[in-house]
């Protein structure tokens, strides 16, 4: 998978980008605040339909301006793709796809297929549960667009249960009249969220087995990295639908009470351990930013082998963040991959050993790319 084209319209601090990538490692170089993570955040927003670093879309919009436009050609397997996605102010924004509009986002998934690296992948193991369930959401989206339509309904499943459960929606109805309108929203939720659980639950088992692999050889064997699935409803001897039924069934009166619902996937974790202990709790730094990298390259493997071609891998400033060993690592897993990597400076790749002379970089300054 490549991408062939990329062009931006006020987009963040662009005025306008044409920009035609190598089909290996691009590197993107240049001073902070210049523009470099927005260039591989519209090529996230293209895989995605949502930005990496903001939901509110205004914001990608280039200050000053009424709208945006981002749009990429990407070659696959299957062919040459397009993506387009057009921003306005106050307005939704528009998809499109081989020149088509899209109706829901979830029509992007798979079409252009990314793994990305940042230092924020720290959070995937040292911060909360919401954190490893963006993970888990973003990836499966990827490889089974079926999960993405799955969530987006049993989300909105939630949100319309949650809304019964408010103080002021209580009031207004008698016991039996919110049991009954609360069942409605529990059938949804029961029948998707067990769908969602045990896809999950598949996903990590196969993340796990690559993931402790790639880990001993990080750390030449010398610790075992360890994922796990943690439901927030437990089997309980039958299926998941039975279990997540007797969870919502019986925590009723506690969800009344607290206003929302307190049982499903929407709490979902993935324990993360080295050596039987909690990465996130006994973990040094070094240690925690093994397991990070570890987790994400397995999700790279995962993609090369589920779709038959590797991703596309967006890096941004992320080799200041490891060490040697770990460099190299990342080196060799993105060997076949075409990849955006942004930096201060070509000094550090020359440092960690790769041939510049056939590499293509761009000196990013001001909302512009120069070839170099």
């Amino acid at each position: 998978m490549q991408v062939e084209r990329l062009k931006l319209n006020y987009f963040r601090n662009y005025e306008s980008l044409r920009l035609a990538p190598g089909g290996g490692l691009n590197v993107i170089f240049g001073e902070n605040a210049q523009g470099k993570t927005n260039a591989v955040e519209a090529v996230f927003l293209c895989a995605f339909g949502r930005s990496h670093r903001t939901p509110r879309d205004a914001e990608l919009i280039s200050s000053g301006m009424s709208g945006a436009y981002v749009g990429l050609d990407v070659m696959t397997r299957a062919g040459s793709r397009s993506v387009e996605v057009k921003l306005r102010d106050g307005e939704r924004k528009q998809l499109f796809i081989d020149k088509a509009a899209c109706e829901r986002s979830g029509e992007l998934m798979g079409v252009l297929n990314v793994v990305m690296f940042s230092p924020e992948d720290l959070e995937l193991v040292k911060g909360g549960p919401a954190e490893r369930r963006r993970f888990l959401d973003m990836e499966l989206s990827q490889f089974r667009p079926a999960y993405y339509f799955a969530l987006q309904r049993y989300n909105k499943a939630l949100r319309e249960r949650n809304a019964l459960l408010r103080p002021e929606a209580v009031k207004e109805r008698t016991g039996e009249a919110l049991r009954r309108e609360l069942y409605v929203w529990d059938e949804q939720l029961i029948t998707l969220g067990a769908d969602i659980m045990q896809r999950r639950a598949e996903f990590i088992g196969k993340l796990a087995a690559i993931a402790a692999r790639l880990h001993r050889e990080i750390s030449g064997g010398r610790e075992s990295l360890a994922l796990a699935y943690d439901p927030n409803v437990k089997p309980n001897g039958g299926g998941l639908e039975e279990a997540f039924a007797d969870a919502l069934y019986g925590g009723v009166a506690e969800d009344i009470r607290r206003g929302y619902t307190n049982s499903g996937p929407h709490r979902d974790d993935v324990a993360v351990s080295l050596s039987g202990g909690s990465v996130r709790t006994f973990g040094s730094q070094g240690q925690q930013r093994t397991a990070a990298l570890s987790v994400k390259l397995s999700e790279l493997e995962l993609l090369r082998e589920d779709r038959g071609e590797p991703p596309v891998l967006l890096l941004d400033d992320v080799l200041s963040e490891l060490d040697e060993l770990r460099q190299r690592a990342l080196f060799e897993a993105m060997h076949d991959c075409q990849s955006f990597l942004t930096c201060v400076s070509l000094e550090g790749l020359k440092r960690a050993g790769m041939d510049m002379s056939n590499i293509p970089a761009f000196l990013c300054k001001n909302g512009t790319l120069t070839a170099v």
